[in-house]
């Protein structure tokens, strides 16, 4: 076998075949007939660089070669590149930038494959810049530098057109734009500085040009409307062909120019700003309005004022309204004042309901705006009206519903709806104590005459009250309820004692409802001679409870007592209801025909002031 010395390949033989392949590349790329490059011409240029790279010294060309490879873009780029961009202009210039830059590309890749054997060796171990860095560095140094002012020019013109409503060529903007982002090779700083920081000056003296007129011209829901469509535009330009990059800084120039500069004058037009949105409940402009304005630093602090301030004027006519009806009225009517005061404890339900959607709607939610509502709330929601707190305004609305033949007809969702609204009304109510106590005074009248239309609907509100105030405030509340449960099965158990011990049966039907000292409201009581037919009652319930229990000392209020009397005259027999005193003082009358007032006084042991009052009760009675 004989082995074949490789023939050394001198540096003007091989180039000058390198300068064959380089220039049918070229013609494609000029798009002249030339065919394309099958792979054994691929596979010629490769070895040659191969062979002028692997031979020994002084015949290993790697560093002439990685010049030559530097010098072929630089020929073409002076020869053909720069004289046909110098020539065009406008969009024809950016058309022409980008064939060129996309040739270049592709020249760049074909050319780094030839001399693919510098990059992987020659280049790694000196350390020096890879082929394709090369080649796209020639572009932006001999192209690039010359023409970026121009081509910016051109691109922040066509997009000023743009905005001016023309159609314009956005795919030739997005591959001129391309350019910007891959020259810089990784860094954006070609695109930010070269290109960006033009468009974002253009842009603001765009808008305050705008703004300029539209501040003057337009009402204030119709400039709102112009912004929002500028900003929706200036996004989907991004989309478009801008870098992603630029969508927070240029949304913020528009933002600035047309929002920032006019908010004030804006929110306080005359006749179309944030209040008269408010009086005239345009709540599309009003979320329009929120959108905008969260957009700009502080930009929702104004807006919450006015809202707050708003809110304040409605609730406090409100006030005054009911006050005028109040003082309209006659003394004697003053059921009717009654009547208002809760119509106007409707109204601020009904107004409240309406802002929270508000806030909720339009405002999305947004703490400054819950803040404005409550603040405006506490403001009117602790006058009063002729008189009565809110507190027992509130007291006596809640009893309307709750007792029997209130004057709210409500089906039983309405009524746990509206108990929801006037809890959540509590809370701006500064004595939430005086409220408690006015609901406590009212609860017990229900729960002790019978007079609570629904047990389901007074727990509920309740609960209610407990988690808007906590257990302490309703502790007293739920003891009252818990109380008259107890009580119903102290009473069943009482007719089962009477009727397992006949001997201790009084005679009479007797009801006791048993309450714990310290739940219920302090009453009045007196002591009284009662007939002997009530003092057996008292004993044998006394006797009845010891049973139940050792430890609870029982002390009788007669003053809330209610008997059923049967009154046997000669023309018929009439019941009677009245009260435990009324009941003694005509009991005293089964013993005798006519009794002196000082008999009575003595009999019943109670000072001249009850006697007085129950005697003229009962004439009264008598008279109607």
């Amino acid at each position: 076998m004989t082995t074949h010395e490789r023939k050394t390949v001198d540096l003007e033989e091989g180039w000058a075949f390198m300068q064959k392949g380089i220039t049918k590349l070229k013609n494609i790329l000029e798009g002249k007939p030339e065919p394309q490059f099958s792979s054994e011409d691929y596979m010629m240029l490769y070895t040659t660089i191969y062979n002028m790279c692997t031979q020994k010294p002084p015949h290993d060309y790697s560093q002439q070669l990685y010049d030559k490879y530097r010098e072929s873009f630089e020929e073409y780029i002076s020869s053909m590149v720069l004289p046909s961009l110098r020539e065009k202009h406008d969009e024809f210039m950016l058309r022409e930038l980008v064939k060129r830059w996309s040739n270049h590309k592709v020249m760049v890749r074909w050319l780094s494959r030839f001399f693919h054997y510098l990059d992987r060796y020659f280049i790694s171990r000196r350390s020096l810049p890879a082929l394709r860095e090369v080649g796209l560095s020639c572009f932006r140094d001999l192209v690039y530098q010359e023409i970026k002012g121009k081509v910016k020019s051109a691109v922040i013109s066509l997009i000023d057109q743009e905005r001016e409503g023309e159609q314009i060529d956005r795919a030739l903007l997005k591959n001129v734009l391309d350019i910007f982002v891959e020259i810089g090779l990784g860094s954006m700083e070609c695109y930010e500085n070269d290109f960006e920081d033009f468009l974002l000056k253009d842009t603001a003296d765009y808008y305050s040009i705008k703004a300029q007129t539209w501040i003057v011209e337009d009402s204030c829901p119709d400039y709102m409307l112009k912004a929002e469509e500028c900003l929706k535009r200036e996004k989907e330009r991004v989309a478009h062909y801008l870098h992603s990059s630029s969508e927070p800084k240029l949304l913020e120039k528009v933002q600035h120019e047309l929002l920032t500069q006019y908010a004030s004058q804006l929110l306080e037009k005359e006749h179309s700003g944030c209040h008269a949105l408010l009086r005239d409940d345009k709540v599309e402009d009003l979320s329009r309005m929120y959108r905008l304005f969260s957009r700009i630093t502080r930009g929702l602090e104004p807006v919450s004022q006015i809202f707050k301030q708003h809110v304040t004027n409605e609730g406090t006519a409100l006030v005054k309204q009911a006050e005028d009806a109040a003082s309209n009225k006659k003394p004697e009517k003053k059921d009717i004042v009654g009547m208002q005061e809760q119509v106007f404890v409707r109204k601020i339900i009904e107004l409240h309901d309406k802002y929270v959607a508000y806030v909720t709607d339009c405002f999305q939610g947004h703490t400054l705006f819950h803040k404005a509502l409550k603040e405006a709330f506490e403001v009117f929601c602790n006058k009063g009206v002729s008189g009565s707190s809110s507190a027992e305004l509130l007291a006596t609305f809640c009893d309307n519903i709750l007792k029997k033949g209130g004057s709210e007809k409500l089906s039983d969702e309405a009524i746990e709806d509206t108990l929801e609204k006037v809890v959540r009304l509590l809370a701006y109510i500064s004595d939430k104590d005086l409220f408690a106590e006015f609901y406590r005074k009212k609860l017990a009248r229900r729960l002790l005459f019978d007079k609570s239309a629904n047990d389901e609907h007074e727990r509920s509100i309740l609960t209610k009250l407990k988690q808007q105030c906590g257990g302490q405030f309703t502790s007293k509340m739920e003891g009252m309820v818990t109380d008259l449960t107890v009580a119903r099965d102290h009473q069943t158990k009482f007719e089962e004692f009477i009727s397992t011990h006949p001997e201790l049966n009084p005679g009479i039907d007797l009801a006791v409802t048993v309450l714990t000292t310290g739940f219920w409201p302090t009453y009045k009581s007196f002591d009284i001679n009662l007939p002997a037919e009530m003092v057996r009652c008292v004993e044998v319930f006394k006797e009845f409870y010891q049973t139940r229990t050792k430890h609870r000392k029982l002390t009788w209020i007669y003053s809330l007592g209610i008997c059923h009397i049967t009154a046997k005259f000669e023309a018929k027999t009439i019941e009677l209801i009245v009260t435990t005193y009324q009941a003694a003082l005509l009991l005293l009358f089964n013993g005798a025909d006519k009794l002196s007032y000082s008999e009575i006084v003595t009999q019943l042991n109670l000072s001249d002031d009850d006697v007085v009052r129950y005697l003229c009760l009962q004439l009264m009675r008598k008279r109607r």
